[in-house]
């Protein structure tokens, strides 16, 4: 199970379920290759929905390096997703939300 807490997304790949995870490392990747100067003008681009399918396959093979998977770009390009684009889309939304959302508290359980 994904950990939304850790910024994990769970994405089927391949028939296989995958952790993606935007470490530091992983955003380095990602502006490196996507060719943006700041993480906010990366961001910007998905929020502005200035982003192709190649962005789209840059940002899910971050996360799953980020995430510890061994995939390189070539392993994406042959890749069944399960959901297709759509869920693509939404897993990299995801992963993105939760590398820039700090958590809030937990639940109060009253523990006093």
């Amino acid at each position: 199970m994904a950990n939304p807490w850790a910024g994990e997304v769970a994405l089927v790949i391949g028939g296989e379920r995958r952790l993606l995870k935007l470490t530091l490392g992983a955003l380095a990747e990602l502006e490196e290759r996507l060719g943006e100067d700041t993480l906010v003008a990366l961001v910007e681009r998905f929020e502005g929905g200035r982003f192709s399918s190649r962005d789209l396959l840059a940002l899910i093979g971050a996360g799953l390096r980020g995430g510890g998977a061994d995939l390189g770009p070539e392993d994406l390009l042959r890749a069944e997703i399960e959901g297709g684009p759509l869920a693509a889309a939404r897993a990299a939304a995801e992963l993105l939300a939760r590398a820039f959302t700090v958590p809030g508290p937990g639940p109060d359980l009253g523990g006093g």
